[in-house]
């Protein structure tokens, strides 16, 4: 019992290690939750989508990924196409105040668009197959006949953390009680789509 607990306490530190960063995913469900609008469709879509990958990796995906990088070339030119749009939408809404409403009013996200981003957010950053499928599979192979309790505590930290993401955003409601730091925020998350979307477009010329 006491190998499987330590490999599961180092699935979730790995898995933890991974996934809190700044980056397209998070900043759209921060951002989900401070509107309080489709929080628990996206949280759930991120969780399963990590839960899938996780095992994916484990089971041996990995090394399949690895054998064929032009797989990892198109979805990185996809993603960057994808992080670019996003980002254009984000700076447009920091560019205009009266489509910044800190109060969560107005006509909120449908729940298709809600679910669409995030798995567009999540299926294509090729990010998430290098560290989740090839990396935390690889690290789990370390973990011979134990390799499933460490895919459970990764899967763990995934749910912690998105759970307290989405739902606990609301705390800094206060805080964005001003059309100016929503201003911001949306400024910031134009900037890191659009990084990233050149780094991935940089990594796949």
């Amino acid at each position: 019992m006491l190998p499987h607990l330590l490999a599961a306490a180092s699935g979730l530190g790995l898995g933890l290690s991974l996934i809190v960063a700044i980056g397209s995913q998070n900043a759209f469900v921060l951002r989900q939750g401070l509107r309080r609008q489709r929080v628990g469709a996206v949280v759930a879509v991120c969780v399963l989508s990590d839960v899938v990958l996780i095992a994916a990796g484990v089971a041996g995906a990995g090394a399949v990924v690895r054998s064929h990088p032009g797989v990892l070339t198109a979805v990185r030119l996809a993603g960057a196409a994808f992080l670019a749009a996003y980002g254009l939408l984000a700076a447009r809404r920091a560019l205009r105040p009266q489509a910044l409403d800190a109060a969560g009013g107005g006509a909120p996200a449908s729940l298709s668009a809600a679910v669409g981003t995030a798995l567009a957010l999540t299926w294509l950053n090729p990010h998430v197959y290098l560290d989740t499928v090839v990396l935390l599979g690889s690290i789990a192979q370390s973990h011979p006949g134990r390799q499933w309790s460490f895919a459970a505590g990764a899967a763990a930290g995934s749910a912690a953390w998105f759970t307290a993401l989405g739902h606990g955003a609301a705390l800094l409601r206060p805080l964005f009680a001003r059309p100016r730091a929503w201003r911001v925020l949306d400024a910031v998350i134009a900037a890191v789509m659009w990084a990233l979307a050149a780094s991935l477009l940089l990594s796949a010329l």
